[in-house]
């Protein structure tokens, strides 16, 4: 991506012609995640196709919006739909919504995403916290060009999702009765689910669940010194001895079931921060 600065000035632009308000919070919302919109006092909305070198959602379960407006007392900036390396888009585009909720203000940034459970101790509409992630996507977001003024050549990640954001929503949890897990993430190419024998690859290297997103996001929230928080809901048990065709309409059934408790969670957690 050429002169990404650039790009992201033409982007917020856009956005400025629209709202002249700093975001503290950004949020993204995964497959079959949505409801969460609804919480919000929505004061601006903006279609991706409007705004300058933002990529286009093409995944079916995904609206493709980003929303402005107030969450728990607090502004918020939120993608309703995001991007996937299977989709085509390069690592860069996947990513460059975030780079622009930086320069909108952003300080925290919350994602969440569907899942598939391959710790044995997980079940269907589980709700796991982020501790940690393996990328086996092939690509970073952050191979090319460094830009000095957007992050460091080499950043840390030794803790990419905020250990303080991880004991503040296990503190809900517990208040709120909500079942937690926590647990590491492994995020492939897709679009395809995975074999048994790939489940059992997965597992050994030390994941507890598997996805096909988040991981760029994140990557490029904690090259720019914005603090993670992440959740997964599990939508599928990927048990290798036991393991079943996934349908979409069982995974987003599964996800709108769970979606309750991830609202009550990040909508609590936005109101603390």
């Amino acid at each position: 991506m050429t002169d990404l600065i650039s790009k992201i000035h033409d982007a917020l632009q856009k956005i400025r012609t629209l709202t002249k308000e700093n975001y503290e919070v950004g949020i993204i919302l995964g497959t079959g995640l949505g409801a969460l919109a609804k919480e919000i006092e929505i004061s601006h909305s903006l279609e991706y196709e409007d705004i300058p070198h933002f990529p286009v959602s093409t995944v079916e379960s995904h609206h493709g919006k980003m929303l402005f407006g107030k969450l728990s007392g607090k502004n918020v900036v939120v993608m309703q739909g995001r991007f996937h390396y299977y989709e085509g888009y390069s690592m860069q585009q996947i990513t460059f919504p975030v780079r622009v909720m930086k320069f909108l203000g952003v300080k925290t940034l919350l994602v969440s995403n569907a899942c598939g459970g391959m710790n044995p101790q997980y079940r269907r509409g589980d709700l796991m916290i982020m501790e940690d992630h393996i990328n086996l996507l092939g690509d970073n977001p952050l191979i090319g060009k460094n830009y000095n003024e957007l992050g460091p050549r080499f950043p840390d990640m030794s803790e990419p999702y905020s250990k303080r954001l991880i004991d503040l929503a296990e503190e809900i949890a517990l208040e709120q009765k909500i079942r937690i897990r926590k647990g590491v993430y492994v995020a492939v190419p897709g679009p395809n689910l995975e074999t048994r024998a790939e489940y059992r690859f997965l597992r050994t290297i030390g994941a507890d669940v598997v996805g096909m997103s988040t991981i760029p996001e994140n990557i490029v929230a904690n090259h720019m010194g914005i603090e993670v928080f992440g959740i997964s809901i599990i939508t599928d048990e990927c048990f290798p001895d036991s393991l079943k065709p996934a349908l979409l309409q069982d995974i987003l059934e599964a996800a709108g079931e769970a979606e309750p408790k991830m609202t009550m969670l990040l909508k609590e957690l936005t109101g603390r921060l």
